[in-house]
């Protein structure tokens, strides 16, 4: 890589610096588009319960987040 493939410029988020590569990288709007707000959690389970909720996943070819992401949906509703 040579010098003239990077520059250092500023974000549109909060004035960061962020790193501009002269091909591809970051665009506004580019990328998966959001679903919600993120907020971490901490969630308390069982070794079994872990143990199944990971075999609902793999059977169902989700991620965690997915699969308790429809279970609170689906009890609010």
């Amino acid at each position: 890589m040579n010098a003239n493939t990077i520059k250092v410029g500023v974000s549109n988020k909060e004035g960061q610096l962020g790193f501009m590569f002269t091909k591809g990288g970051h665009r506004e709007g580019a990328g998966r588009k959001s679903i919600g707000v993120t907020k971490k959690v901490s969630l308390t389970l069982t070794d079994e319960m872990w143990e199944r909720l990971d075999m609902h996943c793999e059977k169902h070819r989700v991620s965690r987040s997915e699969a308790l992401r429809r279970l609170v949906e689906a009890n609010f509703k």
